[in-house]
């Protein structure tokens, strides 16, 4: 008798956080030893720095083709910064969960805003968002000047955007209290080992027997 294996849909896992709370770092880390996860290639229309290269580092646009996808539509998510669009492409991502690989993204708050209200039934069936947090503001404000390079001026608008974006923290499904690298990283799997197992996100097998609830896409 062979082992009986379920495909499953991928997952789409927002990360927010304040800066300093290690979203970044967890993201990246899975997605380096996780077969089934990738880190999100955002798009934008900056130039390319030193050896980054298109479609792994960014999609690099010019930026009338960025503002002409936005208009229609091909956009999770998309912001200007210092002049510059940054967004996240809806087809990447689909490709990705269509296939049965999860895609993690760490966005701020507003971003996960805009992903959570999509209304395309992919998006909303694959959703799963999380919060990070910091421990403490001694710690968070550790972690912030950990080069020693900021004013205290700069130290404090850092600690008041942080405070800012805590305060969303429970429009988030799940929420991690930040502790050290190695207990938020065991902690941060477990979210994507439950998340997989839910029987909604797998692929019904008609060899199987029970009830084979149609999915509705």
């Amino acid at each position: 008798m062979t082992d009986l294996e379920l495909k499953r849909r991928g997952l789409l896992c927002v990360v927010s956080g304040p800066s300093g709370s290690g979203k970044t770092t967890l993201c990246r880390r899975f997605s380096e030893v996780d077969s089934e996860a990738v880190y999100a290639v955002s798009a934008t229309t900056r130039a390319p720095r030193g050896e980054e290269k298109n479609g792994i580092d960014y999609f690099f646009l010019e930026r009338e083709e960025f503002e002409q996808r936005a208009t229609r539509g091909e956009f999770l998510e998309y912001a200007e910064v210092h002049g510059n669009f940054y967004g996240t492409l809806k087809s990447e991502v689909i490709a990705h969960i269509e296939a049965g690989r999860d895609v993690l993204m760490d966005i701020d708050v507003q971003g996960a805003s805009l992903i959570r209200n999509q209304e395309d039934p992919r998006i909303q069936e694959a959703f799963v968002d999380i919060f990070i947090l910091p421990p403490s503001d001694e710690e968070l404000l550790r972690r912030l000047n950990f080069r020693g390079t900021e004013t205290e001026e700069q130290l404090a608008l850092r600690l008041e955007n942080a405070h800012e974006e805590m305060r969303h923290w429970a429009r988030y499904q799940y929420t991690v209290v930040s502790r050290d690298k190695e207990a938020d990283f065991a902690l941060f799997s477990s979210i994507f080992a439950g998340e997989r197992c839910r029987s909604q996100r797998l692929i019904p097998d008609p060899q199987l027997p029970g009830e084979q609830p149609e999915l509705e896409l």
